[in-house]
């Protein structure tokens, strides 16, 4: 049988959003509830995808198929396109299976030309009629050439603005009929001097192009942006829906309006909304007039509100979800013209997933199901007011790293975000990009933004870790750090100027916004605790300090998934010993600068096991390559000759030896460890004493240190490291008389572990896949500098979405499946993880529940994300 390319809303339903769209599928859902909506057809997205496939043309065969639904949609109605006697006048909307309010294009009136205009004049000598039908003319014109012929919107805004400003009126209503028949003709001229031709009379001519348009929406910037920043794949395309006007401007007992089933700020169950009589839709969401509340609606349409109160109930009632409407009054009788699950704050998605449940709509695995994990996000970081932020322009944009709001005051180092915070000043630290010496600076500031770097880099990763608001990689900054300033957007912004970022969108503004504090109610707790009972991976945390273990405690984590020890060396004291041992010329030397850092490392595990009370605890070993410790500043090599009793020229040249042509696949990770053992043995000293130590404190507790090793790419290279550790960890506790189980296992971050795992899994005792590195490593990107080329990937639409953001399961995921698989066919026992950014990422832990790893670990503020995000995956999995 012919792929069937469209279908009257009487042949659809709610199920076939795939096939017909969000929007497709509600009308035709509507139709069959018996709720009144004008009766049209929906053209699949399989047709707008056949519409790309075909070179961005409508095929014969589809085009076929339009004209015969329009042949009974016509029947079905009672009028004709282009008929002057009974003329059918159309509206074509797009709509795509997941939401995309505003994203893309619809087209109103369409079917109307001087010939229909006229006839339609004729048949109804009222004066008020005559306006309205030249009223919806010079819209159509006006919408037809911005949306279909892409000419801008501003020549016929500017045509209006004239045509009041002649006849000394403030707004579009007080224009009479032979004013917007003037204007009709003047957009008609404005129409033929920008594309050249006559605007086209006739209607099929109009709808042919209309629908093209809509399908072209589908790849226009915005569409694109949102697409990728909502998770919602270019392959899906959009479907059409083609219905017959009903015209809320025709008269004063007319009107449209926009409603919620329940308040989508707050959740509380109120019916939300606004109406406008005498409009089209587009006015309400133009704000071209002031719309009155939707409960006004029922002093002028008492019998229209009494059945759009009902509608309300029946929809709420049998999608049993919180309603967004659309819908429009002509000449007293109410039109649905849509419904959705509306959008909503993450409070309110929390209270109505609860009161749903109270009310007996869902049940809990349904409330579950209900939360988009990325909004919780913003339950758990500060916020700009909603009211301040819709009236600031952004001034550029980079990538929203770390989510939240942040304001204050520009500063250009570290050390001055530390002084001008102890000064009590908030402050922005600005930066072409971070490296760990800027951490204390870092904590200082509200908020972090960095020319360059991706969502992966050291600013996103560590600001994402502290809960601190970050927008990195916006290549449009010209920075001068010399002079401590930059310029954006035609501006310059010095040292103490004030500016705004969003971390969640990425937004930067030049201007003060004010920001509200985050709260969490009693919904939050109720619902993570539904979340808990149904999910089967465990959620651990990414934590380098007992502050940071402890918040992630709070928010749910069951362990400690990676502690990055190398975060810890940075401390002025710390960082001076660590610098002795790079510059020592011997094995003792080394062992004696290494000694003095111990006591810290100690210390610093021994909060971090008090801070997890028990529970697992992963302590990766030393990762980045030494040069990232190294001394810059002329003073500090100075400081460091003196100490190491060496000249300034000499501690420069091993400075300079250390550096490398490409550092992330250079003399790092295990690596290290296999040139200077010693590291590994101070590492292992501090990890099992802080073990015996707390386990001593607390026999009631079960301390198991896991000892990571990174970046190993053969057995060999592990068994060597891991002997060390097995020598030095046993003498600690055979010199202590203490019983302590420690396991070694090893990162998953190299290709070539994945594809070994099976021999890997001999020395291993557990797998933590590192998807920074693995993914880097695998599409053979820098992850720092991937953002300068990875925009026009998504734009030539090679790539949908940044594969340091969202897991690449094609791929990368296939390595990680391999590695689970093989390294559970030699130890049956071997648990895996993941402690890379993805392990946040709510689709990435849905893959990782799939391949059946242990545990997901992510940074604090990500783990109620991860642990919805897990528990929505095992529902979904129980449900098939």
């Amino acid at each position: 049988m012919a792929k069937k390319y469209c279908y009257l809303f009487t042949e659809g339903n709610a199920n076939m959003r795939e096939l017909l769209g969000g929007k497709g599928a509600n009308l035709a859902e509507m139709t069959n509830i018996g709720l009144p909506v004008p009766q049209g057809f929906t053209i699949t997205t399989e047709a707008c995808t056949q519409y790309y496939e075909d070179g961005r043309k409508i095929n014969d065969e589809i085009m076929a198929e339009i004209w015969k639904n329009v042949d009974q949609m016509e029947k079905i109605n009672g009028k004709k396109f282009g008929d002057k006697k009974n003329p059918l006048l159309v509206s074509v909307r797009s709509g795509a299976r997941a939401s995309m309010p505003g994203m893309m294009d619809t087209i109103l009136n369409l079917g109307l030309n001087d010939d229909v205009v006229a006839a339609m004049i004729a048949g109804n000598p009222d004066p008020k009629f005559e306006r309205f039908v030249y009223d919806s003319y010079r819209r159509f014109i006006q919408m037809f050439s911005d949306v279909v012929m892409e000419v801008g919107k501003k020549y016929f805004e500017t045509l209006i603005d004239q045509m009041k400003a002649k006849r000394g009126v403030s707004f579009d209503v007080e224009l009479t009929a032979a004013d917007l028949k003037e204007l009709a003709t003047q957009f008609k001229a404005e129409y033929k001097k920008q594309i050249g031709t006559d605007f086209p009379a006739d209607p099929k001519v109009q709808l042919y192009e209309a629908i093209r348009a809509v399908f072209r929406s589908w790849d226009n910037p915005r569409a694109n942006v949102y697409r990728r920043d909502n998770d919602i794949p270019y392959s899906w395309g959009t479907a059409v829906n083609v219905m017959p006007m009903v015209f809320g401007n025709l008269n004063d007992n007319s009107g449209t309006g926009v409603a919620f089933t329940r308040d989508p700020a707050t959740g509380e169950k109120k019916l939300m909304g606004e109406f406008l009589f005498n409009a089209q839709g587009e006015d309400v969401v133009a704000g071209v007039r002031t719309p009155m509340p939707i409960e006004q609606m029922a002093e002028k349409f008492p019998q229209a509100y009494k059945d759009f109160v009902k509608v309300c109930g029946i929809l709420e009632n049998h999608y049993r979800d919180m309603q967004d409407m659309e819908f429009t009054v002509e000449n007293g009788k109410l039109y649905m013209l849509q419904c959705r699950n509306g959008k909503r704050t993450a409070q309110a998605a929390l209270k109505i997933a609860c009161d749903l449940v109270d009310e007996g709509m869902i049940d809990e695995k349904k409330a579950v199901l209900m939360i988009d994990p990325r909004n919780l996000d913003t339950l758990l970081h500060p916020q700009f007011d909603p009211k301040a932020l819709k009236a600031a322009k952004p001034l550029g944009k980079g990538l929203g790293a770390s989510p939240g709001a942040a304001c204050g005051q520009i500063v250009f180092t570290a050390e001055d975000a530390e002084k001008w915070k102890a000064a009590g000043k908030k402050v922005v630290l600005v930066r072409l990009e971070t490296s760990p010496e800027d951490i204390t600076g870092m904590k200082a500031a509200q908020g972090i933004l960095t020319v360059r770097g991706g969502m992966t880099s050291h600013a996103a990763v560590v600001a994402r870790g502290m809960g601190t608001c970050c927008v990195s990689g916006c290549g449009d900054i010209v920075m001068d750090e010399a002079n401590k300033q930059f310029k954006l957007a035609g501006r310059t912004f010095k040292e103490g100027d004030v500016i705004s970022i969003d971390g969640t969108t990425g937004n930067i503004y030049g201007e003060a916004i004010a920001t509200k504090d985050a709260s969490i109610s009693g919904d939050f707790g109720r619902l993570m605790s539904w979340a808990d009972k149904y999910r089967k991976l465990q959620v651990r945390t990414n934590a380098d300090t007992p502050r940071d273990a402890k918040k992630a405690r709070e928010l749910g984590a069951e362990g400690i998934g990676l502690c990055r020890t190398e975060h810890m060396f940075f401390d002025p004291e710390r960082i001076a010993a660590f610098r002795e041992m790079i510059c020592s010329d011997t094995r003792e030397e080394r062992e004696v600068a290494l000694a003095k850092i111990m006591p810290y490392q100690q210390a610093d595990f021994e909060a971090l096991y008090e801070a997890l009370e028990g529970s697992p605890v992963t302590i990766r070993f030393l990762d980045p390559p030494l040069h990232e410790f190294v001394p810059t500043e002329e003073a500090e090599i100075a400081a460091l000759a003196k100490a190491q009793k060496k000249s300034v020229e000499t501690i420069k040249g091993i400075i300079q030896g250390l550096h490398e042509a490409n550092p992330m696949m250079g003399h790092r990770g295990c690596r290290l460890t296999v040139t200077y053992p010693e590291i590994a043995e101070m590492q292992t000293k501090a990890v099992i004493r802080a073990a015996i130590n707390v386990q001593k404190k607390h026999p009631d507790w079960k301390v198991v240190p896991e000892i990571m090793i990174p970046l190993v790419g053969e057995v060999k290279e592990l068994k060597y490291v891991k002997d060390v550790v097995i020598k030095t960890a046993d003498e600690e506790i055979a010199s202590a008389k203490a019983e302590l189980k420690y396991e070694v296992g090893t990162m998953i971050e190299i290709p070539r572990a994945a594809l070994t795992a099976d021999e890997i899994a001999k020395e291993a005792e557990f797998f933590c896949f590192g998807t920074n590195d693995l993914t880097q490593m695998t599409f053979g990107f820098s992850r720092d500098d991937a953002g300068k080329f990875l925009p026009a990937y998504y734009d030539a639409k090679i790539f949908e979405s940044d594969p340091f953001a969202k897991l690449d399961q094609i791929g990368v995921g296939k390595l990680m499946e391999m590695a689970v698989r093989l390294g559970k066919e030699v130890r049956p026992n071997i648990h895996c993880g993941i402690c890379g950014e993805h392990g946040g990422d709510s689709t990435s832990v849905e893959f990782c529940h799939k391949i059946g790893l242990t545990y997901v670990s992510c940074s604090p503020f990500r783990v109620p994300i991860a642990r919805l995000a897990a528990a929505q995956a095992a529902i979904k999995d129980s449900g098939k």
